[in-house]
């Protein structure tokens, strides 16, 4: 199952997943995107997006608002729609409205195969992006499984002409089980000071499997984000 994680309050963008992409609110649109994919359901913090949710046909949950990550959120739809201990969530983000069915379908793949806690997916990127702090950067070990993530530029590159580097995407896919089991684990110390919820699956020594995909899409954090990619999608 498809679970998107709808918090209306947004700092840098109050109400943004309200916000209009071709005559849909975002949130309506990403859901769209992936409908065909597998059941989509969305987990709301307030009765309007639940109300808006069901309005154009989508299954919504109403989820608490003292939630801290779309991870939290998600689990507790799933355990409301009383999902089975194997079943594959996969976290898409709301505020994703253009990302491609390939990549979500990729990832669904790779979860489906792999006995890691959590699958997601990456992409090449261009060396105008490695030093933006907003777009995450992960590096791999030999079996495609993340190694790190950060918003530095990682790896270091001491010599200069380095062009591997990899972008992450934000979506994730986990069983039912690995999802409780991670939203039970302790805070890490890494993840407070990168602000990257997923760096605690790995301190704790879980694996995140990784698929490298291509993908023009990207999140939508601040109204110029989405001016950009309304222009570039249109």
């Amino acid at each position: 199952m498809i679970i998107i994680p709808a918090r209306l309050a947004s700092t840098r963008f109050p109400g943004k997943i309200l916000a209009d992409i071709h005559g849909l609110p975002m949130v309506i649109a990403t859901a769209k995107r992936v409908q065909n994919l597998d059941n989509v359901a969305i987990a709301a913090d307030t009765d309007e997006v639940v109300e808006l949710a069901q309005k154009h046909g989508f299954k919504a949950i109403l989820t608490s608002q003292n939630h801290q990550s779309g991870t939290d959120r998600i689990n507790e739809a799933a355990s409301k729609l009383n999902l089975p201990e194997d079943e594959i969530i996969v976290n898409v983000q709301a505020d994703e409205p253009f990302i491609e069915e390939a990549v979500v379908k990729s990832v669904i793949e790779r979860a489906q195969k792999t006995e890691a806690m959590i699958t997601s997916a990456c992409k090449k990127i261009d060396l105008l992006h490695v030093k933006d702090p907003n777009l995450v950067k992960v590096i791999l070990d030999i079996h495609g499984n993340a190694i790190y993530f950060s918003r530095s530029a990682i790896p270091y590159d001491r010599e200069g002409g380095f062009e591997g580097y990899l972008g992450h995407l934000g979506i994730y896919a986990f069983r039912k089980n690995a999802l409780e089991t991670f939203c039970a684990l302790p805070y890490a110390p890494i993840e407070h000071i990168e602000k990257l919820e997923q760096l605690r699956a790995i301190y704790h020594g879980h694996s995140i499997a990784m698929v490298e995909v291509q993908s023009q899409s990207f999140g939508i954090d601040t109204p110029e984000d989405l001016e950009r990619a309304l222009a570039f999608f249109s």
